[in-house]
């Protein structure tokens, strides 16, 4: 719809710090959409790692379980060996006072009954010094074989160690990228909604900027309650539904312009002044007055074809004021409908 600058005649400069406000608004949702995001893709990755230290810790604990084990069993092969040194020092000893009772033998000649069994004795001492280094050589291959086997498996443990640090590599890279992609798309959507809404509030500056009682205020239209709506009631009075028919004709064309994959949404604010209701109306309280008319005004637009999914009612009574004070003026401006497009 093509709409004038100015309806009643002459140019005017535009004004672009509606649009500024509300782009930093933009930018401050996307912001706070973004580090929800990222705090959450943090609160995964903790757990992630958190189950992955441990892993660590229980293969730290194998491994320094399997080093103790294989300190005992070097300690147990080294006792072996002095074992068995011990063992070949004696049997060299035996040796040699068996070389002497046999040069004895041969040079004496004489008592050979008794040599001779001096002889066996020696011979079968020997024999079990034999058996005994033999048995310790059994147990010194034993011990080799046990620490073969620990050294694979610390092996193992090692490789295992490593795939886990780069599967968690990897995963620090897959949610970095899927951070940047986030921006990028998030980027994109603020740009485009800044758009449509900068188009929107422009329409809407043309359409109601010169009436007396609608005001912008940042990034919002401002309906006075007195335009819309008699003292003290919800219900929509005629000199009103003109406003509202321009604005609900602004909010058609921009619902047929946005892409459907933006969720967006005009909100629509009642407050009230802080002046008590009396018990004797229709509503208990201000509050209760402040969500019935921006229910009669959302009512109203859906009957004018705007698609109710994109429209939102609420009531804030006396608790958000423009103004703070008591005096008539203050009050006035206080009542108040307003305009918001936002995500949804």
């Amino acid at each position: 719809m093509a709409l004038s600058r100015n309806r009643r005649g002459g140019g005017g400069n535009a004004d672009y710090w509606p649009g500024f406000v509300d782009a930093l608004s933009t930018l401050l949702l996307a912001i706070m959409f973004l580090l929800s995001v990222f705090v959450l893709a943090q609160f995964l990755l903790s757990r992630e790692i958190s189950g992955k230290d441990a892993v660590l810790d229980r293969l730290n604990g194998q491994i320094a379980e399997l080093t103790q084990l294989l300190a005992l069993e070097q300690s147990n092969a080294q006792d072996s060996e002095d074992q068995i040194a011990s063992l070949r020092a004696s049997l060299g000893a035996l040796e040699e006072d068996r070389s002497r009772l046999q040069a004895a033998l041969e040079s004496n000649g004489g008592n050979a009954a008794a040599q001779s069994a001096a002889i066996g004795a020696l011979t079968e001492s020997l024999a079990d010094e034999e058996s005994i280094s033999q048995r310790a050589r059994s147990q010194v291959e034993l011990l080799n074989q046990q620490l073969s086997a620990l050294r694979q498996q610390i092996s193992a443990l090692e490789s295992a160690l490593e795939a886990s640090e780069s599967r968690d590599r990897e995963s620090q890279t897959k949610i970095a990228d899927l951070g940047s992609r986030l921006n990028v798309a998030l980027a994109q959507r603020v740009q485009e909604l800044n758009r449509y809404r900068s188009d929107f509030f422009g329409r809407l500056r043309e359409i109601l900027a010169d009436r007396e009682n609608v005001r912008i205020v940042g990034d919002r239209f401002v309906f006075q309650s007195e335009v819309l709506f008699p003292s003290g009631s919800a219900n929509l009075q005629n000199a009103g539904t003109g406003e509202l028919d321009q604005m609900a004709a602004a909010i058609k064309e921009l619902a047929a312009e946005i892409p459907s994959d933006i969720n967006w949404i005009v909100r629509v604010d009642g407050h009230t002044d802080n002046v008590p209701l009396s018990g004797t109306g229709s509503f208990a309280d201000n509050w209760e007055l402040s969500v019935s008319r921006a229910s009669a005004v959302v009512k109203y637009l859906v009957s004018q074809g705007v698609p109710a999914e994109h429209l939102a009612a609420t009531g804030f009574g006396q608790f958000q004021p423009i103004e703070e004070g008591s005096t008539p003026e203050v009050r006035r401006r206080n009542r108040r409908i307003e305009f918001k497009l936002t995500e949804r």
